[in-house]
């Protein structure tokens, strides 16, 4: 089940994104793989890690490049707890900060920094980087219509990236 966001009159525009970052950022720690693709615009949408900023990726490979058809079969993946490369699943924790907010024809751009902190295996990894939301209003939260993550680290060999950053 999905954890909604509920907007009072008190609550601003920044403050509703803010939260929205937050409850995304605490379903894909979790694990809570089905309430964050919920989260996601039903049609038109694409998540992005490329291998390096500025890439093109009709010519070039990325870590993850999928619509919405290959986010939920890569949902249906995580959730079977048979990848082995999941096995134990990591331990995660995310931290969010430098948020700007935009208003655009298309939704609400919203670029943040993060810090992603992995636990497994007795491995502490940390991930770093950009995301760059395109949020389309829904009643009173949002959707995800594009989401792309520029790691800071991703012209370097990267390791397993099997949970979602």
């Amino acid at each position: 089940m999905m954890t909604s966001m509920t907007l009072d009159s008190s609550t601003t525009a920044r403050e509703a994104v803010e939260q929205f970052l937050y409850l995304e950022a605490r379903l894909q720690d979790d694990h809570r793989y089905d309430d964050w693709e919920a989260l996601w615009a039903d049609q038109d949408t694409l998540y992005w890690v490329p291998t390096h900023e500025g890439a093109d990726p009709s010519r070039e490979v990325s870590y993850i490049y999928d619509n919405r058809s290959r986010l939920t079969s890569r949902i249906r993946q995580l959730n079977t707890g048979m990848r082995h490369a999941q096995a134990p699943q990591s331990g995660l924790r995310r931290m969010i900060s430098n948020i700007e907010i935009e208003q655009g024809k298309d939704g609400l751009t919203v670029l943040s920094n993060f810090m992603l902190l992995e636990s497994r295996r007795s491995h502490l990894t940390i991930w770093g980087g950009k995301v760059k939301h395109l949020l389309v209003p829904d009643g009173d939260s949002f959707r995800i219509k594009r989401k792309t993550v520029i790691l800071v680290n991703s012209d370097e060999a990267i390791g397993n990236l099997a949970f979602l950053v």
